[in-house]
């Protein structure tokens, strides 16, 4: 047997989706070790699906197994797919969702899943999550080969993410996301401006550049590396997005 599934969905909790998904998976592998890392992406919101999965990827061992389900197109001819990258593996859907995990891969084997062959008895049009895509997390598990799912794909669907702009004397960085907190997760990774001095300007605000939330008086911005190695502008027990919007003009302006 091949290393945990993690799923990750936008099903929520509310209905029975995320629990028969498992149960499919344990009735044809009992041993199954089954981590839900959410099911709380927002409604068909596949580049949110998209980040989360890939900030996660690597905390999970090699021979792990993503179940990753954010389908807003199931049961028309999108492809399903099943591919391998850097030792695990993921299952789902064709429409992007796998977006950075490949772009962080230095390799990865891609394939299209014949979905005939593996869907369920009286699948349903509109639960793939269950009737296709968990049956082959379960060959996965059991070592079936990635040749058998079907042929190579090489032109997965990858979505576009908004670049940093250059600017004189510096960078407009856009925002990737919004936290649960209201942080604004900004494209630009830490690393990429490691060893220079810079500043962060938000709509002409300079916020000071701290380790920790704390460092500031409650209800002031800030600006800081977030968990996830990403450049975050975030307010000290209150919310950026509230004081700032969901996308303000974020300027990283290199000092001398």
């Amino acid at each position: 047997m091949k290393g945990p599934v993690v799923l990750l969905t936008d099903f929520g909790l509310r209905d029975h989706y995320v629990g028969v998904m498992k149960g499919v998976i344990l009735s044809r592998v009992p041993e199954a070790v089954l981590v839900d890392l959410t099911h709380e992406v927002p409604p068909q919101d596949i580049r949110e699906g998209a980040y989360l999965l890939s900030v996660s990827f690597r905390y999970f061992p090699p021979g792990t197994v993503f179940l990753s389900v954010v389908d807003p197109g199931v049961g028309t001819e999108r492809r399903a797919l099943v591919l391998k990258a850097e030792g695990r593996f993921c299952v789902g859907p064709d429409n992007g969702l796998f977006t950075l995990v490949l772009r962080q891969a230095q390799e990865a084997e891609i394939r299209a899943i014949d979905v005939p062959r593996f869907l369920l008895p009286n699948a349903s049009h509109t639960f793939h999550g269950r009737d296709l895509f968990a049956p082959v997390v379960a060959e996965i598990l059991k070592g079936r080969a990635l040749s058998a799912f079907g042929p190579v794909v090489w032109d997965p669907v990858l979505l576009e993410f908004p670049e940093p702009e250059l600017i004189p004397g510096g960078l407009r960085i856009p925002v990737l996301r919004v936290d649960r907190f209201g942080n604004l997760i900004l494209n630009l990774r830490a690393e990429e401006v490691s060893g220079r001095r810079f500043r962060i300007v938000v709509e002409g605000r300079k916020l000071p550049w701290v380790r920790t939330y704390a460092e500031v008086p409650e209800g002031e911005p800030l600006a800081l590396t977030g968990s996830d190695g990403f450049l975050e502008v975030a307010v000290h027990r209150g919310s950026a997005v509230e004081l700032f919007g969901r996308n303000p003009e974020i300027l990283l302006l290199w000092e001398t």
